[in-house]
């Protein structure tokens, strides 16, 4: 895995096994907040931040997601990297389909931004970015402290009134993100990247283990803590949402597929479907490289060719060709049946204006 090292570009640098050849997530470098504290260095203005993200990537794609879910789409933009990463890591080709330029700076690469916000950076370039445009640096490249800043800290520029970490369930919330973060989030990818027999299998019953239980839980509640849509779904949406175009054959996620699942199909429908019923005129989005004439809402931001060339062209040592698989065509618009179940998306989200629970 190639990363900066105080400032420079490294090829060399990083491994993503360790010797017993299980996969080690990296963390994350910048971890400063947006507040509205008086005394906040980062405060929530309208135009003043700018995201930096893949349309492929899982974690970058939660931070679109809670942009669209807020209403933040005007007051927050967006650059989208090509889909392919190379060995200079994310790049900005605009002339390919879905992809922008760096709208901030005209940069070529992801790197060359780090560097801008830290000559002497040492770290690997990630996505999603939070830039901030009065600073001109980064605040954050973490995805579940974004997603919390853009849920919690922009009420007052969001155009929908959604609260995705309401109270009264915030406990419950912080404690599923943790739950299903290893297991899931992270375990398709300790499948797919480990290097010997054990890790992979470890991983696998993990993962399958936890795809069991959730299942169950849905079985009796639309959402995962309880009836309210919160920032949990979304952390676990933008997994499931990849799970079997990429992570079942290219990770090795083989043992099942969500779409066998009796309610982990159908929510990820039901989550899939989440967003207001308008129709946008225009082309192509500038800020999010999106058909602008789909719904908005969570379908939106889901770009399945950016997702599915990122990760069979991505990766040589799981796939040397870089072949990329031609199916499943999963019917993520068919019909789902969870609002039959207590609770509902905020009215802000609902093409009638009214809660399930109203």
């Amino acid at each position: 895995m190639n990363m900066l090292v105080d400032g420079e570009w490294r090829t060399d640098a990083h491994e993503l096994t360790d010797d017993e050849g299980s996969f080690q997530r990296g963390e994350t470098t910048f971890r400063d907040e947006i507040s509205d504290d008086p005394d906040a260095r980062f405060q929530p203005e309208a135009d003043r931040y700018h995201l930096y993200v893949s349309a492929a990537c899982p974690w970058a794609h939660r931070t679109l997601v809670v942009r669209a879910l807020k209403g933040l789409e005007d007051a927050i933009s967006v650059s989208v990297v090509d889909p392919y990463r190379g060995e200079d890591g994310w790049q900005f080709t605009p002339e390919k389909e879905g992809c922008t330029p760096d709208h901030l700076h005209g940069v070529d690469y992801l790197r060359e931004l780090y560097v801008r916000a830290d000559p002497d950076a040492t770290c690997r370039v990630t996505v999603p970015v939070l830039w901030d445009r009065t600073e001109d640096t980064i605040v954050n490249n973490e995805s579940e402290e974004i997603i919390r800043m853009l849920d919690t800290e922009f009420d007052e520029i969001a155009t929908r009134d959604v609260d995705l970490y309401p109270e009264g369930y915030r406990e419950d919330v912080d404690r599923i993100i943790d739950e299903i973060y290893e297991p899931i989030n992270n375990g398709v990818y300790r499948a797919g990247f480990a290097t010997k027999q054990e890790p992979y299998d470890e991983a696998i019953d993990d993962l399958f283990d936890a795809l069991d239980r959730w299942d169950e839980v849905l079985a009796d509640q639309r959402y995962l803590a309880g009836d309210r849509l919160t920032e949990a779904d979304v952390c676990l949406f933008t997994t499931l949402v990849r799970f079997d175009n990429v992570y079942h054959t290219h990770f090795m996620c083989n043992v099942q597929y969500v779409r066998e699942y009796e309610n982990l199909w159908p929510y990820l429908r039901d989550l899939y479907q989440t967003g207001v019923a308008d129709r946008q005129e225009g082309t192509a989005d500038e800020r999010t490289g999106s058909d602008a004439t789909r719904e908005s809402g969570v379908a939106r931001t889901v770009n399945m060719d950016h997702i599915k060339e990122h990760y069979y062209t991505t990766h040589p040592d799981v796939n040397p060709h870089g072949i990329v698989a031609r199916g499943p065509d999963l019917a993520l618009e068919a019909p789902h049946d969870r609002d039959e179940l207590p609770g509902g998306p905020p009215a802000a989200l609902s093409s009638t204006g009214v809660n399930a629970d109203d």
